[in-house]
C-alpha cells in the first residue's frame, strides 16, 4: 500500500469517523472503499472521446522549425557555435 496524506474539513473528518464506526472498519479502510466505489462508477471517456481530445491539440503548439527531423545536426551545430549547450 502507498501511504498518503489528505486534509479534511472538521465536518468531513467527524462524519467519516462516525461512518467507519458504524461499518466497524478503520477510517483508512472506509476511505479506500469509497475511492474504489468512486473509481468503479466514475464515467470513463470512450475511445472516440480520447481520440477527439488528442486531435484537438494537434497543431495547437509551436515547437519551432518544422524540419528538425531532417536538419537536427544543423540546428545543433548552430547552438554549439553560439556557445549554447
Amino acid at each position: 500500500m502507498i501511504r498518503t496524506q489528505i486534509q479534511l474539513t472538521e465536518e468531513q473528518a467527524q462524519l467519516l469517523r462516525a461512518a467507519a464506526m458504524r461499518e466497524k472498519v478503520s477510517l483508512a479502510e472506509l476511505i479506500r472503499r469509497m475511492i474504489d466505489s468512486y473509481l468503479k462508477h466514475a464515467p470513463q471517456p470512450t475511445l472516440a472521446e480520447k481520440k477527439q481530445r488528442a486531435l484537438a491539440v494537434v497543431g495547437k503548439y509551436n515547437s519551432g522549425p518544422n524540419d528538425a527531423g531532417v536538419r537536427h545536426d544543423d540546428y545543433l551545430a548552430e547552438i554549439y557555435a553560439e556557445g549554447g549547450q
